[in-house]
């Protein structure tokens, strides 16, 4: 990619900090405001100490916004809940390498099924371990916190982690790197310059009900990014 051509950076609320009552129009606030996707975390409280959404949740949000959905499995045995989620409208899948025993296998189904698929990989996690699965995985999620609750504070390594995933790709265009946790107008701009192609933050943009102004200021915030040499 030429120098001078813009590193483009695609914004996906995350519904976990939203009002559980409202979510609907949360997902028609974030759209309206010019989010890229709606990022939905799936836990069960066992492989996260929280339980939140599910398939139905899934399925009433693909009714309520025409944004990609962007469904984050954080479960125990995810092989349960794929079809579930793809069935409710799920536009990408990822999963956690250290929830899946046939992780070829289980995203390889989730290509089957015209989705893309994801893998999530926890802080301690380092990327070398996706050496034999790299060219079956659509998007990467890095997570710059420990999954389970919203509002952490940002994990400054991910950014490293950010960048060995942009170095073992070259100069393809996939997988997309994704990142969760601790996103905000200060930390953006690092992952943007990192090679982070999609920035999903949750209590940033939904603390406070001003979706619509924090959704302008990350945009800002890394609109000047250029892609990492």
């Amino acid at each position: 990619m030429p120098e001078d051509v813009p590193h483009v950076i695609q914004l996906a609320p995350s519904v976990l900090s939203a009002d559980a009552g409202r979510l609907a129009d949360a997902a028609a606030q974030v759209e309206a405001a010019g989010a890229d996707l709606l990022h939905i975390d799936v836990m069960d409280g066992h492989f996260v100490p929280n339980i939140t959404f599910g398939p139905p949740v899934v399925a009433a949000l693909r009714r309520a916004t025409a944004l990609p959905l962007d469904v984050h499995l954080m479960v125990r045995d995810p092989e349960y809940l794929v079809d579930a989620c793809i069935d409710a409208g799920a536009d990408v899948v990822t999963v956690h390498w250290e929830a899946v025993t046939h992780l070829e296998r289980l995203l390889a189904h989730i290509r089957l099924r015209e989705r893309l698929a994801g893998i999530a990989v926890n802080p301690a996690t380092p990327i070398s371990l996706l050496a034999e699965v790299w060219d079956e995985c659509d998007w990467l999620l890095v997570m710059s916190v420990n999954p389970g609750f919203g509002g952490q504070p940002f994990w400054p390594r991910a950014i490293h982690k950010v960048q060995t995933a942009h170095e073992r790709r070259g100069g393809l265009a996939r997988p997309r790197i994704a990142v969760d946790g601790g996103v905000d107008d200060s930390t953006a701009p690092q992952l943007a310059a990192a090679g982070a192609d999609v920035l999903i933050a949750g209590s940033y943009v939904f603390d406070g009900q001003q979706p619509a102004v924090r959704l302008a200021n990350l945009r800002r915030a890394v609109t000047p990014a250029l892609p990492p040499p």
